[in-house]
């Protein structure tokens, strides 16, 4: 056996075992303590760039589902107003149907007119107060409303307006109508009749629009779940398999750190030489 105290082959090794030893122990401490596998490009760039891809596309989910919230929210308070109106609209034909009596005197026939201006003016209150963020789905006028469908914004759900206004496209009755003689409450009372069949109709195709919102939503949670989790499969650590593992490396280390001290200490063996 050849002495040097020039060159170490044995500390040599040591040292390469150790510094390997080193780099396992850094990269299994950054997957327990981030809880990822590939925390960066440098740790695997294609698994890394296609979870990026995934994150993007589920954070956009989120700006769907606010768009849908937003609008099932407004279809919401136009459903509520609506039902109002249907509502008014009832108590309308019945006060109608008692001024279409002929034996009703003019006191009775009065009242029953006051009533009548009074329900029908708090029909143009709902349908005016019918907002929800600036958004009105049942005035004269209003425009139809759309949501966000997809993570890249190529797809929309669309909900139709339904104009519940007073001498709109669905209520007949009209802003200056009344009861104030027979003839002209029982005219009132078809008018009426069908305004309530025309907006139970609007009301009935709002109540769809929103069930196919709800059905979107739930779906559009889903999906994001499922990116989330394939993503997770992607990046994600085994704490359990990188705890033991970093144990086994610890130890590892501690021997490696050892074999350097044999091995440096080693040529020390030749200062007896000269002794």
């Amino acid at each position: 056996m050849s002495f040097s105290v020039n060159t170490n082959a044995g500390a040599l090794t040591a040292l390469q075992n150790l510094s390997s030893t080193q780099s396992d122990l850094s990269a299994a401490q950054s997957q327990v303590s981030t809880g990822l596998a590939v925390a960066a490009p440098k740790d695997n760039g294609a698994i890394w760039a296609i979870a990026q891809n995934q994150r993007a596309t589920s954070s956009s989910l989120n700006s769907v589902k606010q768009s849908l919230q937003r609008v099932q929210s407004t279809l919401d308070v136009a459903t509520s107003a609506g039902t109002s109106v249907s509502d008014l609209l009832t108590q309308l034909k019945a006060k109608a149907l008692s001024a279409s009596d002929t034996s009703l005197d003019t006191n009775s026939r009065a009242a029953l007119n006051a009533d009548f201006t009074s329900l029908r003016d708090q029909i143009s209150k709902v349908v005016s107060n019918a907002d929800f963020n600036g958004a009105n789905l049942i005035k004269n006028g209003a425009p139809n409303l759309q949501a966000l469908a997809n993570a890249n914004g190529s797809s929309q759900l669309t909900v139709a307006a339904q104009d519940l206004s007073l001498g709109g496209a669905n209520v007949s009755l009209t802003a200056t109508a009344t009861i104030s003689t027979a003839t002209a409450a029982t005219t009132q009372l078809g008018v009426i009749s069908s305004s309530i069949t025309a907006v139970n109709n609007a009301l009935a195709k709002l109540g769809s629009s929103s069930n196919a919102l709800q059905t979107h939503l739930t779906f559009i949670s889903n999906l994001q779940d499922t990116i989330d989790t394939g993503v997770g499969n992607l990046v994600d650590a085994n704490l359990a398999k990188e705890s033991a593992k970093l144990q086994a490396l610890q130890t590892k280390q501690s021997l490696g750190i050892q074999a350097l001290s044999i091995a440096n200490s080693s040529t020390s063996s030749l200062l007896s030489l000269f002794r």
